[in-house]
């Protein structure tokens, strides 16, 4: 595949253990890894990111092909794996370096993710408003090795880690 059919996305939406696995198998995904997006600290640790003292959020880097899985479709898919209506993490991941954003890449991803998020609150799937941001990409570190791919590696720590999760997504999206 040539690189003029590989585009990117960034998301962040609570742990990035419960961000990879609902892409994964989706048409068209080419690679998911783990990270830090957002801060100010180059090359952030887990540690540090945890600290809250670097501004990092802990989010996915998704490279896709968009002839297969379009952005629009990557972003559907987002809000039906978050809590769109929480600032201040996601679920029982609490704080700054778990809250829900949609980093985007491009001023067509901006205009996409935007009409996609008011398409979203005019649903009124949601009693409360819709609060996960849009900003511009920075710098993605990817997290150490033993965050990648965690549901694959541990599932049944995935697992208990993902039910406050999955139980919100049952109720809004099933």
């Amino acid at each position: 595949m040539n690189n003029a059919n590989i585009d990117t996305a960034i998301f962040a939406g609570g742990c990035f253990w419960c961000m990879v696995q609902p892409f994964d198998s989706l048409p068209g995904i080419l690679k998911i890894r783990s990270g830090y997006t957002g801060g100010h600290v180059a090359n952030p640790t887990y540690e540090q990111v945890c600290s809250h003292t670097t501004g990092h959020t802990e989010a996915v880097k998704i490279w896709f092909d968009p002839t297969k899985f379009t952005y629009n479709d990557l972003v559907k898919t987002y809000w039906q794996v978050t809590d769109p209506t929480d600032a201040g993490g996601q679920f029982q991941d609490r704080g700054d370096n778990y809250r829900p954003v949609i980093f985007v890449n491009s001023p067509q991803q901006r205009a996409i993710a935007e009409a996609s998020k008011v398409q979203l609150a005019k649903a009124e799937k949601f009693t409360k408003p819709i609060v996960t941001t849009i900003e511009a990409a920075m710098p993605f570190y990817e997290a150490e090795e033993y965050h990648q791919n965690f549901y694959k590696k541990d599932p049944r720590r995935y697992a208990a880690e993902h039910a406050p999760r999955q139980s919100f997504l049952n109720q809004y999206w099933q």
